[in-house]
């Protein structure tokens, strides 16, 4: 689909920008990959073959039984028993000779009883942990970096760099969320109340104070209190108070536009409200609104990280970014969580910045005519 001339000439102004181009690169590299981060990180091979037939544990569900075991519970594949079981083709042994189920996985000796079994095996994720996977390594935790995990362990033996993958996918996600959702409602209201103004701007306005002085923070603790820490109550919250970030900058460029020659125009001609603020008004609007769009950003992964760390924000069980930082601040004598913490969320903020003011730049008129 081919780009319309003035969208052109915005992907030619950011194209120029070096710094966001690249950023856009970096960015959308690192979330590519930690959009599938279970191929990535994860306790489970992706693909097993058993007997000659082919399995994907990471996709689905498979007992224990299905590769020759005695449990209908999921099929724990890193126990050394399991995983003799794949190799071996089922070798009933393994569970009864240990000496023989090392030597079977090993160097693939086969007992007579598996003689027309078909060897197994299992391709397992570059990291083969997940953010939730405790770590058996001897020691107490948190563990220090080597081969086995790159990033070292946090405070419960969990694979560090498992549950930075982890986390940064649900803190773009969750951010990608939470600005969409707030800068569609406050565009909305700030289009309504600057196009038409008079007693229905006045009002909004008051109510608009009322609500931004409403301590979000507390009520986000008390709702979490009474309902529970939930992914998607806390992805409501932010939402709720959220939206009123850039009701102000819209609504200031409708008041100065909309008396404006090319508005009163439109009127004369008989266009619709709808039609002359979003498709006439709005883009003109844009680059106040951009402006505004990195703070937004980085103000909610800020926040969800604060939240986090404060023990308030998403459950205990998800990979959260904000509580890899306080077990660095409780854990002083680990230093490689707290560079692991400010590393990543140093790279994930600068990146962000950079595109958004790129973008910003690229919807700027006095920028792209230039």
């Amino acid at each position: 689909m081919a780009l319309s001339p003035l969208n052109a000439r915005r992907w030619r102004s950011f194209r120029r920008n070096g710094r966001a181009f690249w950023s856009l690169i970096v960015f959308a590299l690192l979330f590519t990959v930690t959009l599938f981060a279970e191929f990535v990180a994860n306790d489970k091979p992706i693909l097993v073959s058993y007997r000659g037939e082919f399995y994907m544990p990471i996709l689905k569900f498979y007992p224990e039984t299905d590769f020759g075991g005695d449990f209908q519970t999921e099929a724990i594949y890193r126990d050394p028993e399991v995983q003799c079981l794949i190799d071996s083709g089922g070798l009933e042994s393994c569970f009864d000779d240990p000496e023989e189920m090392i030597k079977t996985i090993d160097d693939g000796t086969f007992d007579t009883k598996t003689e027309g079994f078909k060897r197994g095996w299992a391709i397992w994720p570059l990291i083969p942990y997940s953010y939730d996977t405790t770590v058996d390594r001897p020691g107490a935790a948190p563990l220090p970096p080597n081969r086995q995990n790159w990033l070292g362990t946090d405070d419960t033996k969990r694979d560090v760099l498992a549950r930075v993958i982890h986390g940064f996918r649900l803190s773009i996600l969750f951010t990608l969320m939470v600005t969409g959702a707030a800068s569609l409602f406050g565009i909305m209201a700030g289009a309504v109340q600057g196009y038409f103004g008079g007693w229905l701007d006045l009002v909004f306005q008051r109510f608009i104070e009322i609500w931004s002085a409403t301590p979000s923070l507390y009520v986000i603790i008390i709702m979490f209190a009474i309902l529970g820490r939930s992914f998607w109550l806390l992805v409501f919250l932010m939402v709720l108070f959220g939206w009123t970030s850039l009701v102000g900058v819209v609504r200031a460029e409708f008041l100065r536009a909309r008396n404006l020659e090319y508005v009163r125009a439109a009127k004369a001609l008989g266009v619709g409200n709808m039609t002359i603020m979003f498709r006439h008004m709005l883009p003109n609007a844009m680059v106040a609104t951009l402006t505004m769009l990195p703070f937004i950003v980085t103000g909610t992964i800020g926040g969800l990280a604060s939240l986090d760390f404060l023990g308030f924000g998403l459950p205990s069980s998800a990979p959260s970014l904000g509580e890899l930082t306080l077990q660095a601040k409780q854990n002083l004598q680990a230093p490689w969580l707290a560079f692991t913490a400010f590393f990543t969320f140093a790279i994930m903020l600068s990146l962000l910045v950079f595109i958004f003011e790129g973008i910003r730049d690229a919807f700027d008129p006095r920028k792209t005519f230039s």
